[in-house]
């Protein structure tokens, strides 16, 4: 008669619900293992009840392997090396270690600028309270645009654009999906973030929650520092409108609607920048009927209108149900539904969604409310230490990214400016550098390339048309639908425009927008001419390569003077 032993493991790497529960389907396939339960992934553990005579190290492998190469141990046991460590060089700390420089926060922002720092011969301390790698790799880019592609090429398996050419959809398991996005979010995290730390040895890193307590001063779960300069990376967390009834109906956010393993058959988003279009759109590729609500008159609000205007069409031909104007006044949930009273005012104009109008209610199975993200500063001793917040609790950075105390910079979304990955990135190493050498360089992105990943993509740069009045210029602009592009009409998809806006007087480029598959990877040569300073006669007398989309630039410029219906094949 076999014997039973009951094993506590501890395991670092599993990032959501749905890994939580691949870890245990996992381990309750173990020859051996009679009892599997992991009782949540923030529990960081496991409890394994297995046959006298299993090996405990077989089962540390196995658990390392499916949580993608986790740091696994046996609680009341000596860790083992099962796969690469999940979070390199933890020290505790202790009262009078002495850093160059401080960074708080483990995101992309945090990274960067402890990479700079000590790539500048710096000792460095970089703390995170949190999960490592931010929201990009955990909970935002990484995870959202690997369910955007999956749903994606599900949709177009069921699109036949070419003739001679039948596709079909076949089943979609949306529990499998979260699972692979899952993998790949912790596959990513090593690689990108663990394994690249350990590259540095003179970057220590510190799990802990961080408080500045005046000056240059930290107190980092109770042990006290005092860092020569001080870095926030600290990021932004999805923020909820007060709008009544709201917290007590609960509802997803960003980060929970990627969680989900079962689809919802309905779904009401609200909020309809970025995020909520990315989310809606591949909710509703996925087979759950959508309803995206905008307090502005327009989806992409920020965005020049003729993309909002083109895309709301193409999403809209997908069955998306589109209400923009929709005030929210109430949220209930009743039967186990979402329900939404709010007032309608049909029309554009910024007036018109301001009158009380019709009153609408709308409901359905979940909710997600996209309506932006706040910084994340709760805690961190701010008052004390001199630093200066805005109106939407972001720091407050000069041109150098220093704060009202001069031992302090701040970089990323806690700054509320340019809330992108590759720009927060960019503004860690330029305020390590900064903080550190004293260069005084100055933060500069107004070239930079916006995206939202939908489908077709939005990609813009620079100033919008509206923006370019506003700030006095005289505005001269070119509209190309993408059906006067080649590789559009060869590749059977016209979806979108390409719009420039250009300062008549001097001929200087001032934005691009562009809606279009992919128009993520052509936008860089707009930004590119807008750092440089080009004109549209610059890009008019560049050679494009033939059959690109980039080449849609190309025609876009020369429609500034032409009637590019008039131009053959690969003409100027």
């Amino acid at each position: 008669m076999s014997t039973m032993k009951q094993i506590d493991f501890e395991i670092q790497g599993m990032t959501c619900v749905s890994c939580a529960q691949h870890v245990e389907r996992a381990l309750k396939k173990v020859a051996g293992v009679t009892e599997a339960h992991v009782p949540g992934w923030e529990s960081n553990r496991a409890t394994v009840t297995v046959e006298t005579g299993v090996n405990p190290a077989d089962l540390e492998a196995y658990v390392a392997k499916a949580v993608s190469r986790a740091a696994v141990k046996i609680s009341n046991g000596q860790k083992r090396e099962t796969g690469r460590a999940a979070v390199p060089f933890i020290h505790k700390g202790q009262d009078g270690d002495h850093f160059h420089l401080m960074v708080i926060g483990g995101g992309s922002a945090g990274f960067a600028a402890a990479i700079k720092g000590a790539e500048l011969g710096y000792k460095v301390a970089l703390v995170e309270a949190g999960t490592m790698g931010g929201t990009c790799v955990n909970v935002g880019c990484v995870p959202s645009k690997a369910l955007i592609r999956a749903t994606e090429r599900y949709h177009q398996a069921g699109e036949s654009p070419f003739r001679g050419v039948h596709t079909t959809q076949g089943a979609l398991n949306w529990a499998q999906i979260v699972a692979h996005k899952d993998e790949l979010v912790a596959e990513l995290r090593q690689d990108k973030y663990a394994d690249v730390l350990a590259a540095y040895p003179n970057v220590t890193y510190l799990q802990g929650r961080a408080r500045l307590t005046g000056g240059n001063g930290v107190e980092i779960d109770g042990v006290a520092y005092a860092p020569d300069k001080i870095i926030l990376a600290t990021g932004a967390s999805p923020w909820a409108p007060p709008i009544p009834g709201m917290a007590d109906a609960g509802s997803l956010t960003s980060t929970t609607a990627m969680e989900l393993t079962e689809l919802p058959r309905s779904l009401i988003v609200l909020g309809a920048n970025a995020v909520g279009l990315e989310l809606a759109q591949t909710f509703a590729r996925a087979g759950t009927h959508v309803t995206l609500l905008e307090l502005l008159p327009r989806i992409a609000p920020f965005e020049d209108d003729a993309i909002s205007e083109a895309l709301q069409g193409y999403l809209e031909e997908e069955g998306l149900r589109i209400v923009t104007t929709f005030q929210t006044q109430k949220v209930e949930k009743q039967d186990g539904r979402y329900l939404l009273t709010g007032t309608h005012a049909r029309g554009s104009s910024s007036a018109a969604y301001r009158d009380p109008g019709l009153v609408m209610r709308v409901d359905a199975e979940q909710l997600l409310v996209a309506t932006g993200r706040r910084p994340n500063t709760a805690g961190l001793g701010l008052d004390e230490a001199g630093v200066q917040l805005g109106k939407r609790g972001e720091i407050l950075v000069d041109e150098m990214l220093q704060t009202t105390n001069p031992n302090v910079f701040a970089v990323g979304d806690v700054t509320g400016r340019d809330m992108f990955v590759y720009t927060a990135a960019y503004a860690g190493g330029l305020a390590a550098e900064n903080a550190l050498t004293g260069s005084d360089t100055p933060y500069e992105t107004s070239y930079i390339a916006r995206l939202t990943f939908t489908d077709p993509q939005i990609a813009s740069a620079g100033m919008t048309e509206q923006q370019a009045v506003e700030q006095g210029y005289a505005v001269q602009t070119s509209t190309l639908p993408m059906a006067y592009v080649p590789r559009a009409l060869a590749a059977r998809d016209t979806r979108g425009l390409i719009k420039l806006v250009a300062d008549e007087v001097t001929g200087k480029l001032l934005g691009a927008h562009i809606l279009a598959p992919e128009a993520g990877e052509v936008i860089q040569t707009a930004s590119l001419a807008l750092k440089l300073g080009l004109t549209v006669k610059d890009l008019r007398g560049t050679i494009f390569p033939y059959l690109t989309n980039v080449e849609g630039i190309k025609l876009a410029a020369l429609a500034f003077e032409k009637d590019v219906a008039m131009l053959s094949c690969c003409a100027g």
